[in-house]
């Protein structure tokens, strides 16, 4: 049987993950192309820069919430039983004003906040917490077991899974998809390119996708362990600012947010937002510094800054006919890439596998 030469483009948790359940079929010949990789702190590389966790935010009769739901069982499994993947468990607190629906945090959180979620029959230890133990101003919260994922080990850790089923990785700048199919390791053309350059598609020639925008997310990075994961939905101090405190696995430090701020590309850290952040996940968790501690609590590790892959109409996965080869899309998973790896990275799976039997019925 002939093999399926295939293309990744782009090497963020999407790309990754989508290489790796690719490269569960023996007859698929995979190569991961990308500019930037594992080990890289790029503005245009958002997947290091994510926190990254599991707060389901999508509906659940919806495609973002269908793949959350898909996606917890793996994190869940890794984060059980698979230590080298810097993914473990943590106790996470949700909480909601009301006064926020209308903020752009507040839409953003709508999903993640509500009494009694869909979330609530897939994450363990789901509770709603009594309104006699909130304080002033929450109008409602709840607490489960969610999971927190170190970036640095993780995507090198997705790397290993797919170099232990044959994929070559190669460094890379496309202008155009085109040029993708020409860039497996076969030297022949590929039978399908997979596009998961995420804000990149924006630009990429025969693509080029206006209806993506970046969604600019800005955090603190502490030593500091305030021994949960929490966040709220919104803040007093702008719409598209945020709150969420998460530490990452294995020594990966706690990250502080944030902000969510549609179509604002700038790379550098604010240092009065910056403030801001620090001030408010104390506000929000005050065993993140000693007693009686403000900012200065807090050990610093690095400012960063994030571009999240927002699309206007949510994440296109979708096939498509180049030429004489196959794209299969999937990108545009704003903040909420993590989460819904495994189940959009298996959406599209089954898109490449539609690609090839199309191919080889067209070749008959």
């Amino acid at each position: 049987m002939a093999s399926n030469n295939i293309v990744v483009l782009g090497a963020g948790v999407i790309g990754l993950t989508t290489a790796m359940l690719l490269s569960q079929d023996s007859n698929n010949k995979i190569t991961v192309a990308a500019k930037h990789m594992p080990g890289d702190y790029d503005i245009e590389y958002t997947s290091p820069w994510a926190g990254a966790n599991y707060l389901p935010v999508g509906q659940e009769d919806h495609k973002i919430g269908q793949w959350e739901k898909a996606t917890w069982p793996h994190l869940q499994e890794l984060a059980q039983n698979c230590p080298e993947a810097g993914i473990h468990f943590q106790d996470t607190i949700c909480y909601n004003r009301k006064k926020d629906q209308d903020s752009t945090t507040g839409k953003w959180f709508a999903e993640l906040i509500k009494p009694n979620p869909w979330y609530n029959k897939v994450v363990p230890n789901y509770r709603e917490i009594p309104a006699n133990e909130l304080a002033d101003g929450i109008d409602n919260a709840n607490s489960f077991t969610s999971v927190c994922i170190n970036t640095a080990l993780y995507l090198p850790w997705l790397v290993g899974q797919c170099r232990k089923n044959g994929v070559i990785f190669k460094r890379a700048i496309v202008g155009h998809i085109s040029e993708a199919a020409a860039l497996h390791h076969s030297k022949k053309k590929a039978d399908i390119v997979v596009n998961c350059t995420g804000l990149s598609s924006r630009t990429l020639g025969g693509v080029k996708d206006t209806t993506l925008l970046p969604a600019r997310g800005q955090i603190v990075l502490v030593r500091n362990d305030p021994g949960l994961m929490a966040t709220i939905s919104g803040t007093d101090d702008g719409e598209d600012e945020a709150t969420y405190i998460m530490t990452r696995a294995v020594g990966g430090g706690t990250i502080l947010g944030g902000s969510y701020q549609k179509n604002n590309w700038d790379p550098n850290p604010d240092p009065n937002l910056a403030i801001r952040i620090m001030k408010r996940c104390i506000e929000l968790c005050p065993s993140l510094v000693g007693v009686g501690q403000g900012i200065e609590g807090l050990s610093i590790i690095r400012h960063g800054v994030g571009l999240r892959p927002l699309r206007e109409d949510g994440p296109r996965i979708e096939r498509e006919k180049f030429q004489d080869f196959w794209v299969v899309h999937n990108y545009g998973h704003a903040g909420y890439g993590y989460q819904t790896s495994f189940g959009s990275a298996t959406e599209a799976v089954e898109l490449v596998k539609q690609a090839l039997q199309n191919g080889k019925r067209a070749k008959l």
